[in-house]
């Protein structure tokens, strides 16, 4: 019936043809997965702005504003100066404000002193922490840093007090303990 030596009728092949449509360059994997870097050699004075994730392994004195993206400072990296962004993470030293949309992670390494304003904080146990967390999501200053409008908060309302002499005397009567003898 079957001979071994004839050839077997080719069926579909088991693996997809490869599709030969031209496609478009993917973004470079730096731009996509790892975050730009200032090294451990590099120190910084001034402003940092941009639009992409930032890993802070060197020092850095003044401003770093990343409202859209996540800063990291490393083990290495040292911060003097206000971190407003995204997300924040703190692995080594801050001194200063730390303001962001979402959340600031202090891990144990870190050395923070300074103010945290987020509406959600995570510090790990063996951190460092000198100063104040603000974890009031419509905080003034986190309007103001991510140009959000925020509620004005209304100080406690107060009942106005009856001020009048027939009403102080009555309440001064009505703050008498009571005397009497007690019949038994």
């Amino acid at each position: 019936m079957f001979k071994k030596n004839d050839p077997q009728p080719l069926s579909e092949p088991a693996y997809a043809p490869m599709d030969t449509s031209p496609q478009r360059d993917p973004a470079p994997a730096s731009t996509q997965s790892r975050p730009a870097l200032i090294g451990s050699s590099i120190q910084v004075e001034g402003k940092i702005r941009g639009d992409e994730d930032l890993l802070i392994a060197g020092k850095v004195e003044g401003t770093v504003e990343l409202k859209n993206n996540s800063v990291t400072i490393g083990t290495s990296g040292a911060v003097n100066g206000d971190v407003v962004a995204h997300t924040i993470y703190v692995e080594g030293a801050m001194d200063g404000n730390l303001i962001a949309s979402e959340c600031v992670v202090v891990r144990k390494s870190a050395r923070v002193q300074g103010s945290i304003t987020v509406p959600r904080v995570s510090l790990e146990d063996g951190a460092r922490f000198i100063g104040s967390i603000d974890m009031d999501p419509e905080a003034e200053l986190l309007g103001k840093a991510f140009g959000k409008v925020t509620k004005i908060r209304e100080a406690p309302r107060t009942v106005a007090a009856d001020t009048t002499p027939e009403s102080k005397a009555a309440a001064k009567e009505s703050a008498k303990p009571e005397t009497g003898s007690a019949e038994g």
